[in-house]
């Protein structure tokens, strides 16, 4: 990373691109002054393949960051940084996305600078809730992190040691064939709204860690059985899966807290958007005096927003990336990241 001096007003738009959504966000000193997005949509029953979520990425980027600065009232000599996800992420939409944000920065003759995809969700959860120190719980499709800040540095607490919670349930709804239409996720959740009967599932945590690849193959394999015998409906079966993996979550964010003598929780990612999730954490956060800071789908999800913002605050506080380092990395820690925006 090098250094440069920066203006007092600062516009940074931020290209998002990790997974199935491409977003185009531009932030100017805490304000969102855009953030459109798309989302590419599989069949019910069918995951998204990079190869082609990046041919969907590429279908539509441009018409979104027209949309962006158009929504922004804004021109490209407006910009004072191009920001985009470096990773983590799926390879061929993440590689889509680097290059046209390095494209723009070059035609725009702009500095560029590379984003953590998780820090990006933590930054934008800070500036939209005002949470000033929280325990971080990152919750998403290809993630699930506990996270608290020290010394310069977003500390990983817990995590998942296999699948991320997003993932876990994304599968369990093509077992069930429910629509990807918004997210396998939200309807999930509306289904679990009419359940009524609670189905024992496996409940892994193991120390900070916990596990979803367990009670993915459980429920893989008695699904079909229990709902054509009558045991339990697709329903029961969405609400006792919420259940079980919400509270192995809130029990790990708990204990962060506890470790770190934390009186904030902060929820981010796509996942974080569950009103359940939301609502468990917040039962925790009321025993033990603290306060829960969560948001709803416009930043939740994955969004442009999330990484012009952090890209703001790694500008601002001197970061851009050199050209020739400008690549992409599938598997990129939250920890590895030097926090040089806060004290």
């Amino acid at each position: 990373m090098s250094t440069i001096s920066v203006t007092v007003m600062t516009i940074v738009i931020g290209f998002e691109g990790s997974a199935n959504k491409i977003g185009v966000g531009i932030v100017r000193d805490g304000t969102v002054l855009a953030n459109p997005r798309r989302t590419y949509i599989t069949p019910a029953g069918q995951g998204f393949l990079p190869s082609e979520t990046a041919r969907h990425h590429r279908s539509c980027v441009l018409t979104v960051l027209k949309e962006a600065l158009e929504e922004a009232g804004i021109q490209p000599e407006d910009v004072d940084c191009v920001a985009y996800t470096k990773g983590p992420g799926m390879g061929a939409p993440l590689v889509t996305v680097a290059i046209v944000a390095r494209t723009v920065a070059q035609l725009w003759g702009k500095p560029l600078l590379g984003v953590n995809h998780c820090i990006g969700h933590i930054e934008m959860g800070r500036l939209v809730t005002g949470a000033a120190n929280p325990t971080v719980l990152y919750v998403s499709g290809g993630n699930t992190q506990v996270i608290a800040y020290s010394k310069h540095r977003y500390r990983i607490f817990g995590e998942t040691i296999d699948i991320a919670v997003g993932n876990c349930l994304d599968r369990f709804a093509r077992v069930l064939k429910i629509s990807n239409d918004p997210s396998p996720g939200y309807n999930i959740e509306q289904l679990a709204k009419r359940g009524t009967r609670f189905v024992e599932l496996p409940y892994t945590v193991k120390g900070m860690d916990v596990s979803f690849s367990g009670i993915l193959s459980y429920i893989e394999d008695m699904a079909e059985r229990m709902v054509c015998t009558g045991e339990c409906s697709p329903e029961d079966l969405c609400f006792s899966l919420q259940e079980v993996v919400f509270s192995m979550l809130v029990e790990i964010t708990e204990r962060a807290m506890a470790h770190c003598g934390s009186q904030e929780v902060l929820i981010v990612g796509g996942v974080g958007c569950n009103v359940r999730l939301q609502e468990m954490m917040e039962i925790m956060c009321k025993e033990r005096g603290a306060k829960l800071f969560a948001t709803d789908e416009r930043f939740c999800i994955d969004n442009g927003a999330m990484i012009a913002q952090a890209g703001w605050e790694m500008f601002r506080s001197g970061q851009t990336t050199a050209l020739e380092d400008s690549w992409v990395t599938q598997r990129f820690r939250t920890d590895e990241v030097e926090v040089t925006w806060r004290d």
